[in-house]
């Protein structure tokens, strides 16, 4: 049996031939992991959409930050100017997310909303608040926040906004909202008709 330096000097251009394409084989193989294509979902274009929603949630998270100072100031002065400018905040950096972050962080998104609504009723601007109030049920269509005490946030807003009629449901049996809230509404009720 011949060893393979006896190979190599019987026939060495062979050899060389083997041997480059072995060394091409390797490097094509190498080249395949290094260059290939990216997994599905896992491109530049996509990496570049993610940092954008990254980047744009970041600035909406600071930006409804100052919004809720602002809510707390309002609440330990009782300011209703304060309350008003909480609300415009949250509107303005809703407006500024774009479509880029449209769909991301909806449960934060949804409270901020909510949160904007109650501060424009608190602040005393009813427009401001129904048009939110609109704005909000067009953004999260059929999502609603619920209080502790399992009464639903939009119908509680509807009822204080005047968007609940009293002959349309009952005297407020049928809405989810605070049973001390619909004694208060039937007691103004009352009164309004007698």
């Amino acid at each position: 049996m011949e060893n393979s330096q006896d190979l190599a000097r019987q026939n060495p251009p062979r050899l060389a031939g083997r041997l480059a394409c072995l060394l091409l084989a390797a490097a094509a193989l190498g080249a395949c992991t290094v260059y290939g294509n990216p997994p599905s979902g896992e491109g530049i274009g996509f990496r570049e959409a993610r940092f954008q929603e990254m980047a744009a949630m970041r600035e909406y998270r600071g930006c409804r930050d100052e919004a809720y100072e602002l809510e707390q100031q309002a609440r330990a002065t009782g300011n209703a100017g304060r309350y008003i400018a909480s609300a415009r905040l949250i509107e303005k950096c809703e407006a500024a997310l774009g479509p880029e972050a449209a769909m991301l962080a909806e449960d934060e998104r949804i409270r901020a909303y909510a949160l904007s609504v109650q501060n424009y009723i608190k602040g005393g601007d009813l427009e401001a608040a129904r048009r939110n109030l609109g704005a909000m049920q067009a953004a999260f269509p059929g999502k609603d926040l619920y209080y502790a005490d399992g009464s639903s946030f939009i119908e509680t807003a509807q009822v204080l906004l005047g968007q609940a009629e009293v002959h349309d449901y009952g005297p407020y049996s049928m809405l989810n909202v605070n049973a001390d809230l619909k004694r208060e509404m039937r007691r103004v009720n009352y009164w309004q008709n007698h």
